[in-house]
């Protein structure tokens, strides 16, 4: 018979991290040089595909202006106007939004906001802010 090492009852795992509100939500921050599986904000992915999705609309020809889209869809004219800015962001920062890539400080409300609207200008912007957090 071999003599086998006792099985603990319990064992402790230490995990740093730390808990930060993004969005309203609670969201676990991992140690800097830690990279989790990236998951993109679902929030922000449904915003950027209805600005898509509106643009489209508009640009085929189905709405003749965003007051009769908005009418259509239900919704606000301002909102939309708001939501349809999005689809001015750079290609870098839309695949960093889909890839659940972007920057801490990319977020909805952030977005709804103003921004430029060179796509070298809005790259500056998020990085040197994400730098500064």
């Amino acid at each position: 018979m071999t003599r086998v090492a006792p099985i603990p009852d319990t064992v402790t795992l230490h995990v740093p991290f730390r808990i930060v509100k993004r969005g309203g939500r609670k969201e676990m921050q991992l140690p800097e040089g830690v990279r989790p599986d990236c998951k993109a904000d679902n929030t922000l992915v449904k915003a950027l595909a209805r600005a898509f999705r509106w643009k489209r609309m508009l640009e085929s020809g189905e709405f003749s202006s965003i007051s009769e889209l908005a009418e259509k869809e239900g919704i606000a004219f301002t909102y939309m106007a708001r939501l349809m800015r999005l689809s001015l962001l750079s290609p870098a920062i839309v695949d960093a939004i889909m890839d659940g890539r972007q920057p801490a400080n990319v977020t909805l409300a952030d977005l709804m906001g103003s921004f430029p609207s060179d796509w070298q200008e809005q790259q500056a912007l998020w990085t040197a802010d994400s730098a500064q957090d």
